[in-house]
């Protein structure tokens, strides 16, 4: 497949004379670049910092019990249509 690519013109000199030194194409050199990343595992992006996020107060308000869907979804929803 014929396809179109910008390289960085520094890395794009560095990998042409990589090519010569290697006695081979810079399309040779970058398939071979590709198949290489493509063998290799997904890196794992690193989990942001878990910040934990408190209010000062005396819990939930009278009426509220904690865990209790029902009795939550009347004041999260209140007002709001559809």
């Amino acid at each position: 497949m014929k396809t179109t690519i910008d390289i960085e013109d520094r890395l794009a000199r560095e990998a042409r004379r990589a090519a010569r030194r290697r006695g081979t194409t810079l399309r040779a050199l970058v398939e071979e670049g590709l198949r290489l990343v493509l063998e290799q595992p997904q890196a794992r992006r690193p989990a942001k910092p878990f910040r934990l996020v408190t209010f000062r107060g005396r819990g939930t308000q009278p009426g509220i019990e904690e865990g209790d869907w029902d009795t939550l979804r009347g004041p999260l929803y209140e007002g709001r249509v559809g």
